[in-house]
C-alpha cells in the first residue's frame, strides 16, 4: 500500500539494500539503491512543486478522457461480442444425436445418426419490422424505451448437420489395433447461418448505433446499460475467487488446491489425519490426492507420473529434510501407498492402481488413465515429468503453510479476486440456454432420424425464442446462473438503472457485490482490507444487510479485459527473451536457486534472476513491448515471479516517479492525451498485487520533501492525487477529510442518490414512472479534484481552467446561518425564508406516468368472442370522472386531474369499463400523451402528470456532509435577522447539530464559499488536500469580513442589534426525494378489508394508519383505557354476535318454523333452543377467528357478562 510519508516502511520494489542483479546492472527503479538518489531528486526539483500538480491534474484529466467512468462495463462487453460469443458457441464441441431405436419404426437399412457443430457466430446491429412499410429500421435506444421493446440484434450462427448411418466392420488387428471398427456412411448433409436468437446490446457498445453519433440522446448518457422491454437494467461487478493461483487453506483441513473452470483439471492435496482406528483422533498425517472423483495416494501418483525411486519424490518435494515432523508425514504416506497398493513401485502397477480406481467411481471417464493424467492433471504442462515437479510443488506449499512458514491464501484480499461484468455473466447464461436449445433439438431431431421420416432443414429443430427468452427473463427478473451450481440461481447480479440524478447512475454502473450464501456468517468479508487501498472505495458501501459486501470502484480504478490468445502466446516469447528457462522434462536435476515463473496461474518456465528478470519486464511494459494491463509480481518469499494477463483484475493509474524526467519534454503543452503517457512510462496501470512491490507517495509533495538528518525517501511511484482513493460520491465531497466518517457515508450512499437534480437532457423523449426535476440547479462555490478532472474544458471568466462537471452536484447555494430560530429548528429542523422559496429556491417539477395497453388488431381477429376485445375510447365510467378526456380515451395537454379522475379510458366492447383511474393523493395536470406499440402485439399508451413542487413544511434537505434536516417553519423574509450589509439568510440551523455529529467539514465549506463569492482565489476543498484553516482565514479577512465567518446581525421583529455574533455563509443544500406530500396520511371512514372488515392498509388506496403493539403499549403507560378501546375495537372492526349462556357457543340467526309459523332470529344448535341468549360486542376479526376454528373442528366457548 502506500507507504508512509516519512518513509519509515520498507517496501522496495525489489529486494533488500544491497543487493545487485547477477549482471552486474543495478536499476534506480526495482532496488533501494542510494547511488543515483540525488540526481532523481534534482531532476525532479528542476521541474518544479507547481508544474508536477499541473501535470498531475491534466494527467487526471486526460484519464478520464479516454477511459471515462464506465469504461470497464463497455469494455467487457466488446470483449465479449468480439471473442467471447465464439468461444462460448465453440465450447460446446459436436452434438451426437442417437436413433431413437424403436423397432416399429426401423424400415429397411440400418439406424441413422446426426452429428450437429456450431461454427461462426456474427452479430448484426439492432433492428427492428415496421408493421406500415414491411422493411427493416434501425432501432435506437429511444425507440425501444418509448415503445417498451427490448434493445437486441440478432445473432447468427453457421450450423453444421451431417445424417450417417454407423456400420461396424471386420478389420485387421495388426492395423488398426482393433477386431472391429465403426464405419459411417453420410446420408445428408446441411450447412447453413441460422438465426440463433436476440442478445442485448449495452447502450454506447459497439454494436450500438449511439457509437457513432456525434450528439447522443442525453448529454449525461454515458451508456454501460441494457433496455429490456423499455426497462433499463446494469450489471453488478460480482466477486469471485480467482481460479489462476493455488489456493491453500485451512478452514476444513489443510488443503492446497490446483483450481480450473474444467471441472476435470481441478486436483487437490489434503493433508489427513490416518487413525487405525475409526472415529479416534490423533493419527499420523498423510498426503492424499483428490483427483477425477477418486482419491489417491500422493505417492501413488507420484509413481503414476514416471517417478522412480523414494529419494527422487523427496527431492522434487525439496522441503523439510531437516524437520521431523515433515519426514513423519512424508514416511507415513510411503507407508499409506503401500497399504493400499502392495507393489506400486513396480513397472505400470500404480498406473493400474490408478486404472482400477478410475472404472470404480460412477461417471468413469472414456479415456485410458494415461490419457486422462496427460489431457486433464496440470494440462499446460506437457510432459508427465513436468507434472511431477508441479504436483511437487503443490505438497512443498502445503507443507509449508502446515508448518507456519507460508501465510494461507485470504479470500478477502483483492489480489485473489476477480470481478465478474458483462462479458463473463453473459457467457454463463448464454450457455445454459444455448445448451436448453441444444437439447430440445435433440428430441425433436431424433424423431426425425427414423427412415419413413425426412429430415428438414436445421432451423426446425432450433428454437431461436429459447435463447431471446431465456436472456429477456434473466434480465427481467434479476435470477441469474450461479457460478458453479448447475439449477441453481442468485439474485444481485441485475439491477434497475436508477435516474434520480446523474450522480446516482454513474454510482450505479461502478458498483460491485461480493455473493455470500448467508448474510450472517461472512467473516471478515465485511471489514475494509488493505488491498481496498484506490481499487475500492473504504467509505461509499451501503448500512443494513449488504454492508461491505456491496462496494463501489474507486474514481481511478480500471478493471482489466482479456488478452487475445495469440497475444499471450507472444508475451511468453518475450518471457523467453527476458531470462526466463523452459521448465526440463525431467525429475533428476535440481531447480536449486531458480525462481518458477507463472503466467495465469500456469507454471511456464524458471529463471536465474527473478530481481533482474522482473525489472527487464516492466521496462519492456513501460516500452510498450508487453500490454500495459499485464500485472508483474516478484515474490521473493516464495521463489515465485506471477505475471497475470486475466480479465477483472482492478488497475489504477500511478505516476512512474523514475520516468518524470520525461515530462520536460511536455513543459509548454497546454493538454496531453492519455495514451502517450503510458507509451513512455511515465505513468502505468498498477494491480492488487504488483502494488504490493511498490513504494508509492502519497502526493507530489513527499517527493520533494527531505527529512532532516536521514537520506531522502526512495519512492517509486507517486499517486495522482490522494482522493481519488476515494470513489466518485466521496471525492466530490468538500472536506470530507474533517468530517466523521458515518457522516461521509451517509452523504455519499444517501443523500447525493436521493437528491434532485437534472437527471436527464431528454426528458421529451423518455416516459420514466417517476421522475424528478430540479428547476435552477447550481454548480457549488467550491472546487475539488474529481470533479474538475471530469469537468468540460471550457475558459469561464477568462481563467484557464476547468469546469466542475455539474451534473454531479444536485441543489443550490443557499445563505446558511447557525442560531436558534424560536424553537423552531431543533432536532436537525430547519427554518427557511419564505421569499426565497417564492423565488423559487428548490422548486422541483414532478413527473409520474400511467401506462395501458389493448391488444392490436392481428390478437383482436384471433378473439372468439367480440365483446372480450378492449380499446381506448370514452364512455361513461362509474369508477371515475371523465370531463378532461376527449373522444379517443386520453386526457388532452395541460388538463388537470384530480384524485378520482380517469387517466386513460378504456372500455370493452360489452360495456365495461377497463379505465385506469387516479389513486387517492395522485394529481397534476396532463405533460404528455404517447401512443405506442411494442412487439408483443401491444397498443399502449403513456400518460404523464406534471406536479410543480415548492417546499413545505416536513420536506426533507440535506447539506453535503449528512445533516440531514426536514423542514420546521417557514419564516417571513422581514422576521428573519438581517446583517450590516443587508443579508438575510436563506436558511437557518440549529447549532446543536455540529458538536454531536463531528461535521466542522459544514463549517468550513460555509467560510471557504464565503471568501469565493467576494472574488477569493483559494477554491479548492478536495478531500486530503484542503486548504489550511489559516488560508481561510486569511482569505475571509482580506475581504473585510470577521476571519471565523461570525457576522453582527440584527433581530428582524425588534430592530435591536443581537448580542452574539451569528455565523454566516453560502452552504452547497441538496432537496432529497422524501416531502411531505408523499407521506402524509390521513382519513375519517374509508374502505375496509372485506374478510376482516378491518381498514386497508395502502395509502392509495385510502388506507388507514397502523395503530401496532408499542403504539398501544404508549396508551397503557398512559393510563388511557377508554382511547385504547376506542382505536383498537369501535374505530376498527366493531361487530356483534350471539353467544347462548347455557353451552357458552355461538349461535347462529337464522329462520326456524314454530308452532305459531317461521320466524327468524338467534338460535343456539347444541342446546337446540332459542333461549337465554345474549347479543355481545366483539372486534370482528375474533368473530372471523371463532368461525375458522369451528372450520377445524375446533369449538371456542365465551364467558359473557353483563356490563
Amino acid at each position: 500500500m502506500g507507504a508512509s510519508p516519512d518513509g519509515k516502511g520498507n517496501v522496495g520494489m525489489g529486494s533488500t539494500s544491497g543487493e545487485k542483479f547477477a549482471n552486474g546492472t543495478d536499476l534506480n527503479m526495482d532496488i533501494d539503491e542510494d547511488d543515483d538518489v540525488f540526481d532523481e531528486l534534482v531532476s525532479v526539483q528542476e521541474l518544479g512543486e507547481e508544474f508536477l500538480r499541473n501535470f498531475c491534474r491534466k494527467a487526471a484529466v486526460s484519464f478520464f478522457n479516454q477511459y471515462g467512468l464506465i469504461s470497464h462495463q463497455i469494455n467487457s462487453y466488446n470483449d465479449f461480442i468480439k471473442y467471447g460469443l465464439q468461444n462460448t458457441f465453440d465450447s460446446f464441441g459436436e452434438f451426437v444425436i442417437h436413433s431413437g431405436y424403436d423397432p416399429s419404426k426401423k424400415g429397411e437399412g440400418d439406424w441413422r445418426h446426426a452429428r450437429v457443430k456450431f461454427g461462426k457466430v456474427t452479430v448484426e446491429r439492432p433492428t427492428f419490422w415496421a408493421v406500415t412499410g414491411g422493411n427493416e429500421l434501425n432501432m435506437l435506444p429511444r425507440h425501444a424505451r418509448l415503445q417498451n421493446m427490448t434493445y437486441s440484434s440478432r445473432m447468427k450462427v453457421t450450423v453444421e448437420l451431417q445424417v450417417y448411418t454407423a456400420k461396424s466392420v471386420k478389420s485387421d488387428k495388426f492395423k488398426t489395433g482393433r477386431e472391429e471398427i465403426v464405419e459411417e456412411e453420410i446420408v445428408h448433409q446441411d450447412n447453413r447461418e441460422i438465426i440463433i436468437g436476440r442478445i442485448p446490446v449495452m447502450v454506447k457498445s459497439e454494436l450500438c448505433w449511439m457509437n457513432e453519433v456525434e450528439k447522443s440522446d442525453c448529454d449525461f448518457d454515458h451508456g454501460g446499460y441494457f433496455l429490456i422491454k423499455g426497462a433499463e437494467k446494469i450489471f453488478i461487478a460480482q466477486e469471485q475467487i480467482s481460479l489462476k493461483r493455488l489456493w491453500i487453506s485451512n478452514i476444513q483441513g489443510w488443503t492446497v488446491a490446483y483450481r480450473s473452470e474444467v471441472k476435470r483439471n481441478r486436483l487437490i492435496i489434503r493433508l489427513v489425519e490416518n487413525s487405525k482406528v475409526e472415529y479416534i483422533k490423533g493419527g499420523e498425517k498423510i498426503l492424499t490426492v483428490f483427483f477425477l472423483s477418486i482419491e489417491i495416494p500422493v505417492w501413488i501418483l507420484f509413481f503414476a507420473l514416471g517417478v522412480r525411486s523414494d529419494k527422487e519424490v523427496v527431492s522434487l518435494i525439496d522441503y523439510g529434510s531437516s524437520d521431523s515432523s515433515i519426514s513423519n508425514i512424508l514416511f507415513a504416506s510411503i507407508r499409506d501407498a503401500d497399504w493400499k497398493c502392495r507393489n506400486f513401485r513396480e513397472e505400470s502397477a500404480a498406473l493400474n492402481h490408478l486404472d482400477r480406481l478410475r472404472k470404480e467411481t460412477r461417471f468413469p471417464p472414456e479415456e485410458s488413465v494415461e490419457e486422462c493424467l496427460g489431457k486433464y492433471l496440470f494440462p499446460s504442462l506437457k510432459g508427465f515429468k513436468q507434472k511431477a515437479r508441479f504436483l511437487g510443488y503443490m505438497v512443498k506449499c502445503l507443507l509449508q503453510a502446515f508448518t507456519g512458514h507460508r501465510k494461507c491464501d485470504n479470500r478477502d484480499d483483492f489480489r485473489n479476486k476477480r470481478l465478474e461484468l458483462a462479458g463473463e455473466l453473459l457467457e454463463r447464461e448464454m450457455k445454459v440456454h444455448i445448451a436448453h436449445a441444444r437439447r430440445r433439438m435433440a428430441k425433436t431431431l431424433q424423431r426425425d432420424l427414423y427412415a419413413d421420416r425426412t429430415v428438414r432443414p436445421i432451423e426446425h429443430y432450433l428454437d431461436a425464442s429459447i435463447v431471446t427468452n431465456g436472456l429477456s427473463r434473466a434480465f427481467s427478473t434479476g435470477a441469474w446462473s450461479h457460478p458453479y451450481k448447475k439449477m441453481e440461481r442468485i439474485s444481485g447480479v441485475v439491477a434497475n438503472l436508477g435516474r434520480a440524478n446523474p450522480l446516482q447512475t454513474m454510482v450505479d454502473l461502478r458498483k460491485t457485490r461480493q455473493q455470500v450464501q448467508y448474510t450472517g456468517k461472512v467473516g471478515d468479508a465485511r471489514y475494509p482490507h488493505p488491498s481496498h487501498w484506490g481499487k475500492v472505495c473504504f467509505l461509499s458501501t451501503p448500512d443494513g444487510e449488504n454492508c461491505g459486501l456491496v462496494k463501489n470502484l474507486a474514481t481511478t480504478a480500471l478493471v482489466s479485459t482479456n488478452i487475445v490468445k495469440s497475444v499471450v502466446e507472444s508475451i511468453v516469447d518475450t518471457l523467453f527473451d527476458s531470462g526466463m528457462e523452459k521448465v526440463v522434462n525431467d525429475t533428476s536435476s535440481s531447480l536449486d536457486g531458480k525462481d518458477k515463473v507463472f503466467l495465469n496461474g500456469e507454471w511456464v518456465g524458471v529463471c536465474e534472476d527473478s530481481l533482474f528478470f522482473a525489472a527487464e519486464l516492466r521496462r519492456k511494459r513501460r516500452r510498450r513491448e508487453l500490454p500495459y494491463q499485464v500485472e508483474i509480481k516478484r515474490d521473493e518469499h516464495k521463489g515465485e515471479v506471477r505475471i497475470f494477463t486475466d480479465a477483472g483484475r482492478i488497475l489504477r493509474p500511478l505516476l512512474v516517479v523514475e520516468n518524470l524526467f520525461k515530462l520536460k519534454a511536455f513543459k509548454g503543452k497546454e493538454n496531453y492525451a492519455f495514451q502517450p503517457l503510458l507509451d513512455k512510462g511515465i505513468v502505468e496501470l498498477i494491480g492488487a498485487e504488483e502494488e504490493e512491490d511498490c513504494r508509492t507517495a502519497w502526493g507530489i509533495r513527499y517527493l520533494l520533501t527531505e527529512v532532516e538528518g536521514k537520506q531522502p525517501v526512495k519512492y517509486t511511484h507517486c499517486e495522482l492525487d490522494m482522493s481519488f482513493l476515494l470513489g466518485l460520491s466521496c471525492g466530490i465531497i468538500p472536506f470530507a477529510n474533517h468530517d466523521h466518517a458515518r457522516r461521509v457515508l451517509y452523504q455519499a450512499q444517501k443523500h447525493s442518490q436521493q437528491a434532485i437534480g437534472f437527471s436527464t437532457t431528454n426528458p421529451n423523449i423518455r416516459v420514466d414512472t417517476l421522475s424528478h426535476q430540479m428547476y435552477y440547479p447550481q454548480r457549488p462555490l467550491f472546487h475539488t479534484m474529481t470533479a474538475d478532472c471530469l469537468g468540460k474544458s471550457g475558459f469561464p471568466l477568462g481563467q484557464n481552467r476547468l469546469e466542475p462537471k455539474p451534473e454531479l452536484y444536485n441543489g443550490q447555494n443557499a445563505i446558511v446561518a447557525v442560531n436558534v430560530h424560536l424553537g423552531y429548528n431543533q432536532e436537525d429542523s430547519l427554518v427557511m425564508n419564505r421569499a426565497s422559496i417564492e423565488r423559487g429556491m428548490f422548486r422541483t417539477e414532478h413527473v409520474r406516468s400511467y401506462k395501458a395497453e389493448v391488444d392490436n388488431k392481428e390478437i383482436q381477429e384471433k378473439r372468439r368472442k367480440a365483446e372480450d376485445i378492449v380499446n381506448f375510447g370514452k364512455t361513461e365510467s362509474k369508477i371515475g370522472r371523465v370531463d378532461s378526456l376527449d373522444d379517443d380515451g386520453f386526457p388532452y395537454i395541460g388538463a388537470s386531474l384530480q384524485s378520482g379522475d380517469i387517466v386513460i379510458g378504456r372500455f370493452a366492447e360489452s360495456g365495461a369499463d377497463h379505465g385506469v383511474k387516479l389513486k387517492h393523493t395522485e394529481r397534476g395536470m396532463v405533460q404528455k400523451v404517447v401512443l405506442s406499440s411494442n412487439d408483443d402485439g401491444k397498443n399502449f399508451a403513456v400518460v404523464s402528470l406534471r406536479q410543480v413542487r415548492s417546499p413545505c413544511l416536513g420536506d426533507k434537505f440535506s447539506s453535503m456532509h449528512g445533516q440531514k434536516g426536514v423542514l420546521g417553519f417557514l419564516e417571513s423574509h422581514e422576521n428573519f435577522p438581517f446583517t450590516t450589509q443587508g443579508i438575510v439568510p436563506d436558511i437557518v440551523i440549529n447549532p446543536h447539530a455540529f458538536p454531536s455529529r463531528q461535521t466542522p467539514g459544514q463549517l468550513l465549506e460555509a467560510a471557504l464559499g464565503k471568501g469565493i463569492a467576494c472574488g477569493g482565489s483559494k477554491k479548492h476543498a478536495t478531500p486530503f488536500s484542503t486548504l489550511s484553516i489559516d488560508a481561510i482565514t486569511e482569505q475571509l479577512h482580506r475581504v473585510g469580513f470577521s476571519r471565523w465567518g461570525n457576522e453582527r446581525v440584527y433581530n428582524g421583529r425588534t430592530g435591536e442589534m443581537v448580542r452574539s455574533l451569528i455565523f454566516m455563509g453560502p452552504t452547497f443544500y441538496q432537496r432529497l426525494v422524501h416531502m411531505a406530500e408523499d407521506k402524509v396520511k390521513f382519513r375519517n371512514t374509508g374502505p375496509v378489508h372485506p374478510l376482516t372488515r378491518q381498514p386497508v392498509a395502502d395509502r392509495k388506496r385510502y388506507g388507514g394508519i397502523k395503530f401496532g403493539e408499542m403504539e398501544r403499549d404508549c396508551l397503557i403507560a398512559h393510563g388511557a383505557s377508554a382511547n385504547l378501546h376506542e382505536r383498537l375495537f369501535t374505530l376498527s372492526d366493531c361487530s356483534q354476535m350471539h353467544v347462548c349462556q347455557n353451552c357458552k357457543n355461538a349461535a347462529n340467526v337464522i329462520e326456524r318454523t314454530v308452532a305459531a309459523g317461521k320466524i327468524r332470529g338467534p338460535y343456539c344448535r347444541v342446546c337446540q333452543s332459542g333461549d337465554e341468549i345474549v347479543k355481545v360486542s366483539v372486534p370482528y376479526g375474533a368473530k372471523l377467528l371463532c368461525q375458522e376454528l369451528f372450520s377445524m373442528g375446533i369449538s371456542l366457548k365465551f364467558e359473557t357478562q353483563l356490563c
